[in-house]
Parts: C-alpha cells; sequence; structure tokens
C-alpha cells in the first residue's frame, strides 16, 4: 500500500489517543504569514534569555559540560537577523535539549530510565511525542504497531516521500539520548520551516517516525516497529510472548490497537512511494571523541545474530555428588563462554575457511568481530544445588555477513564438541539474525556536505572532512534498508558510553544535530 496520509479513515489515530493534542495546534497552520512571522521572531527574541536560563536550569546535568562553549559558539542561521538566529538557536539546540530531559522522564520504573514495546510509559510517551510533531506543523497518527507518524505535504513536488526516524523505546536503565535524540532533532528542525514559513517548499513529503520498538528488550525480538514498515515482520512474531506470557498481540490490544495478520500486512510501505530514509543517533562509541568531531557519517551498520545456548545436565545435592561422578552444566557453560571470548578475539586461530572465506574475510573479521554474553540464568539457582540446566545469550556482530556466518558454523561444532566430552546435552537457537547494511554512498554525500556546512555556520570556519565511521550497534536503518535507500548521521556521545544513565550529548551537539538535519532538508528544497 502506498504511504498512509493522515487525512485517510486508515491512518487516524486509534481511539485511546483521540483526545490528545488536537485542538491546541489548528492555529499553526497560520504562522507562514510574513507579517505573524516577524511578530513571533520578536516574542522570540524577547524570550529567549527566559528560555534559555530556563533550559539551563532544567537540565543542568546536560549543560555543566557545554556551558564554557555554549556562549560563544552559535548556530549560526540567518546571522544578519538576531531575532531569527535567537530563534532557530532556541529550538534546535535548547528546545531540543529540554524535549531530550522531559521525554527522559517517561518512564516505567521510579529509580531508572525504562520504557519497553507498549509498557504504560511508552502509552504515555505517544502523545508527548505526537504534541511535538504537531507543534511543527506535521499531521499525526499511530499505526497498528504503535509507531508514531507525523507527515507534511509539499504544495508541489515529489509524490515520493523522505523518511526520517529513530526510537521511542529503551532498554532498561537506559540513557535520554538513545533513539530519543533522532526523533526530535527531526522534529526541531521541520519546525524551523514551520516558522520560517517554508514547510509548503518541500519537494517531496517528509515524514517523521518514532519507531515503537528497537531496543527488542520485552519481547527479545528488535526492529518490531521499523521491521512492520519495511515489510519484514513475519505473522508468526505477533505470538511471541514476554516473561509474563503476554505475545506482541495482547500488548498492543491491551492499548487499545487491534492489529491482525491483515493489517499487519497492509502496513508495509509500497517501496515506490519512499524517496529513502535518514537517520540521526548518538554514536554509541568513542571515535568522535576521540578525533574530536560532533557529527560523524555512518558508511554502513554490522551484521548480527543473537543466540540463545541452552545447556542441560544432572541437577543434584552440591554436598554430596562426586567432582568425578558431576555433569554440571554451569562448569560446562563456563567453557562455552571462555571459548567464544577465545574465537572472538582471535577468529583466524579458529576460522576453516571455505572457498567463499577468504583473506578479506579473516582481516574484516579481526577488526570488527565483537561478542557477548549478556545473560546467564541457571535452574533451580540455589547455592546447594548442582544446576539442571544453564541458558545464557549471546550477541555476535561483524560487517563481514560470510565472516560471521562462518564463525558461527565453526563456534557451534565445538559448542557441541565440548557438551558431548562433559556428557551434557547443548542446544542453541538463533533468536535474531541480520545481514550487515551498507549506506546508500548518493545519500551519504549529501549528509556529510549538510553535515558540514552545519559546523561551518556553528565555527565560522571551513572544517575538516567529516568523519566516516562504521557502526558496530543495530538500528531502524537496519530494518529500513529492505525498503529504500538508507542514510545515517552519528552524534558524537561522551566516553562512548551508551545504554547507560552516564550517556550524555553535549547541549551544542544536540544544536549541531538539528542544524545538520535542517540543512539536509534544505538541500530537499
Amino acid at each position: 500500500m502506498a504511504v498512509p496520509h493522515p487525512s485517510s479513515s486508515s491512518s487516524r489515530s486509534h481511539p485511546f489517543l483521540s483526545h490528545v493534542y488536537h485542538t491546541s495546534f489548528h492555529h499553526h497552520h497560520h504562522h507562514n504569514h510574513p507579517s505573524l512571522v516577524l511578530f513571533w521572531c520578536l516574542v522570540f527574541s524577547l524570550l529567549s534569555p527566559l528560555a534559555l536560563s530556563s533550559s539551563s536550569s532544567s537540565s543542568s546535568s546536560s549543560s555543566d559540560s557545554s556551558s564554557s562553549s555554549s556562549s560563544h559558539i552559535s548556530l549560526g542561521i540567518g546571522e544578519t537577523e538576531g531575532t531569527k538566529h535567537d530563534l532557530h538557536q532556541a529550538i534546535l539546540r535548547d528546545e531540543a535539549v529540554a524535549r531530550l530531559h522531559e521525554l527522559g522522564q517517561v518512564s516505567d520504573a521510579a529509580t531508572h530510565l525504562e520504557r519497553t514495546f507498549m509498557s504504560p510509559a511508552s502509552i504515555r510517551a505517544i502523545p508527548l511525542i505526537r504534541g511535538w510533531m504537531e507543534d511543527a506543523g506535521l499531521s499525526t497518527w499511530v499505526d497498528y504497531m504503535g509507531n508514531v507518524h507525523g507527515r507534511v505535504e509539499p504544495k508541489n513536488g515529489s509524490s515520493q516521500a523522505l523518511l526520517i526516524g529513530s526510537h521511542m523505546d529503551t532498554v532498561i536503565d537506559a540513557g535520554k539520548y538513545d533513539g530519543s535524540l533522532g526523533i526530535i532533532s527531526a522534529i526541531s528542525a521541520l519546525k524551523v520551516l514551520k516558522i520560517d514559513g517554508r514547510l509548503g517548499e518541500l519537494k517531496r513529503p517528509v515524514e517523521v517516525i518514532a519507531f515503537s520498538d528497537e531496543e527488542g528488550v520485552r519481547f527479545q525480538s528488535t526492529f518490531l516497529g521499523s521491521a512492520a514498515l519495511a515489510g519484514i515482520m513475519p505473522v508468526s512474531r505477533l505470538e511471541v510472548t514476554d516473561k509474563s506470557g503476554i505475545s506482541v498481540q495482547d500488548a498492543l490490544k491491551e492499548n487499545s490497537i487491534d492489529i491482525t495478520d491483515e493489517n499487519l500486512m497492509q502496513l508495509k510501505y509500497d517501496p515506490a512511494s519512499v524517496w529513502g530514509y535518514v537517520e540521526v543517533h548518538i554514536e554509541q562509541g568513542p571515535v568522535l571523541e576521540w578525533v574530536g568531531y560532533p557529527l560523524g557519517v555512518v558508511k554502513g551498520i554490522a551484521g548480527q545474530t543473537r543466540l540463545k545456548v541452552t545447556v542441560k545436565g544432572s541437577q543434584g545435592h552440591a554436598g554430596t555428588v562426586p567432582m568425578s561422578m558431576r555433569q554440571d552444566p554451569m562448569t560446562g557453560a563456563a567453557e562455552l563462554i571462555v571459548l567464544l571470548e577465545s574465537v572472538c578475539k582471535n577468529p583466524k586461530d579458529y576460522l576453516s575457511c571455505n572457498v567463499q572465506c577468504n583473506e578479506d574475510t579473516v582481516e574484516s573479521l579481526a577488526n570488527s568481530l565483537v561478542c557477548t554474553v549478556g545473560e546467564i540464568s541457571t535452574w533451580p539457582s540455589a547455592s546447594n544445588v548442582i544446576p539442571g540446566q544453564v541458558t545464557f545469550t549471546v550477541d555476535l556482530r561483524t560487517i563481514d555477513d560470510v565472516g560471521r556466518k562462518a564463525i558461527l558454523h565453526d563456534l557451534s561444532t565445538r559448542m557441541y564438541q565440548i557438551c558431548d566430552k562433559r556428557s551434557l546435552l547443548c542446544s542453541i537457537e538463533r533468536k535474531h539474525d541480520a545481514d550487515a547494511v551498507m549506506s546508500d554512498p548518493q545519500l551519504s554525500l549529501q549528509l556529510k556536505s549538510a553535515a558540514q556546512s552545519a559546523l561551518k555556520k556553528m565555527t565560522g570556519e571551513v572544517q575538516d572532512e567529516v568523519p566516516v565511521l562504521m557502526s558496530g550497534a543495530g538500528h531502524d536503518a537496519m530494518a529500513m534498508a529492505h525498503l529504500t535507500k538508507v542514510g545515517m548521521l552519528f552524534v558524537r556521545c561522551r566516553g562512548g558510553i551508551s545504554h547507560s544513565p552516564a550517556e550524555h550529548v553535549l547541549d551544542d551537539d544536540v544544536g549541531a544535530a538539528g542544524l545538520a538535519i535542517l540543512e539536509f532538508l534544505e538541500s530537499q528544497m
């Protein structure tokens, strides 16, 4: 089907959201009048000192590290018109930072940030994001997978849409920037165009999407939101259950979204109706900070496999079973995990290459292969009982898909051999597989140019070449690449720390991200 238009009945918001933000934003359609634009510019220029002080007080933890530079680094938009410059700076940096902190307070836990797919906090976040979208002049709706959409149609131009998005869900004990930054930066850039009266000048529709699930925390299945729109989510995924036995379909129905096999298929966008997909995301790594650059262009995203390994042995009393007679799945699992570490540290020592696996593959694995055991559980999990079963997860990533498959084959063979030697039963279940994704070269060039232009406006100087780097983390762009060409911008984050409350982006770097998207949108006019 074509990309849904908010005026069509199929794209109307669901009942549990229908009363939110439908009366507060109608007047924004009139802001295109020049005299009103001037009026609001004057109002905001008078209020901006208050806005700045309010923002800094509400986000002291964020502003501490950037306050020293924020007084003399400006976003540089409309330098000849001071009021316009102040207004744009207030939106792209200060308002965006305030919104990041506001969304960061929407959590299912009192002591940390946790917002998983269709949780109560996610439901509270939906009207908040829709309100920001409508404030930017976008028509909004929520689809059958809980994705939030905001769209603007040009007065004239192509029917192929530019999609810009990221995810609204988080991991457990998360930071405030992962996912949220990409949504809020895009909304801020479009709001600037609206205030300038230029939204209608876009040469193609622009749609911002806040995906309902990327992290896969609740259902151990990533990209529920974006995979549905890309048409790569199997219907069987609706029956996957969380730890409470609630299925994806149940979770949606609990929130008045009645998804069926049929309307899941209808969520898929027609590739002919989409021009491309762009995503802004924190780097989640240390490279940009190390090279001293706020923005980077993503060349590609590593492929990823997630495994669930179950080791079964003989449960028994900790004090009465002799060591020589034990079939202990815990020590077996420990050996498997240490094997995994060795394989991933030195893949060339373990890899039995076939004809497809050449020297380039070995070199690529040596540079990019990472493996993690992030979760382990035992049964019955008592200190005085030899466990009967141990289960652990494996997360394996590399930019080389051929190498990833070869490593998985060899790793599985060695794991089974270890279990056989210990008289243990071992099962290895694949929970997630995603091939590496390469960004579209032309789209990457456009994003690189936009980032360079944004940074030049911020500093007043010609910038060095914008860094180009690979992503070891998965992103919604991986799913969207099945639908259309994709491009990504990375934003520097302090210490490369992510998936942690210590995750932090300088206020000026938030502004740089918004300005880069604005520059990119202006290139689409």
